[in-house]
């Protein structure tokens, strides 16, 4: 199951212009558990100071940061569950969830051209049948492009939610603390319990759990 969570807030300072920019980034590629959760972001007039890698800001900040961004920016995400993560695997479930969003948000804007900045040093171009963008894969991007940043910190506190929520149902994991990432707690508790459905069948820890 896919869903594709259109704007809840939209500011349209933007759409005017001849050309916008539109920032991806993912979060979630590497847990054992858990969706792959991927962001786009049309920067608004003013850009929240502190955007940049989510990873490098702290978690209290990376709150206000945002709804600092969804308050003010055009955004969309999208959410690739375990299921069809291991139908396609990590790295199309990722291309996937990044075409997705994209389309949501380029229906916001009629008749503009849009360039899309992806962190990263691959784009879904060429490999997800519905990408139709100008795209631009950017290592380190998260870091250096704004609308980049800004797509990292709603795609990894949009996940972090999820997983927090998730830590409410199984909570023998510890989600809520490692996100479905294979941490010493993470592992121990798949040995002793074994996977959910919401583990990803398809990664070698979780396969092997399941032997057990």
């Amino acid at each position: 199951m896919v869903e594709v969570t259109p704007r809840l807030q939209i500011v349209s300072p933007l759409t005017d212009a001849s050309h916008l920019v539109i920032g991806v980034d993912e979060a979630g590629r590497g847990p054992l558990a858990g969706p792959v959760v991927a962001a786009a972001v049309i920067l608004g007039p003013e850009v929240p100071a502190g955007v940049g890698d989510s990873k490098t800001i702290s978690a209290k900040r990376r709150a206000v940061l945002d709804a600092q961004i969804r308050a003010s920016c055009q955004w969309s995400v999208a959410v690739v569950h375990p299921g069809e993560i291991d139908r396609l695997n990590i790295f199309q479930a990722t291309m996937e969830a990044m075409t997705r969003c994209v389309a949501d948000l380029y229906a916001q804007v009629d008749d503009v051209t849009c360039e899309v900045l992806i962190d990263g040093n691959q784009t879904p171009a060429r490999r997800c049948d519905d990408w139709r963008w100008p795209a631009r894969a950017i290592v380190g991007g998260d870091g250096i492009e704004p609308a980049i940043g800004a797509a990292s910190i709603i795609a990894k506190e949009w996940r972090d939610r999820l997983m927090i929520e998730a830590a409410r149902h199984h909570p023998q994991y510890g989600w809520e603390r490692n996100k479905g990432y294979g941490t010493r707690e993470h592992m121990e508790a798949l040995r002793l319990h074994g996977p959910t459905p919401l583990h990803r069948q398809s990664f070698a820890p979780v396969a092997q759990a399941s032997l057990l």
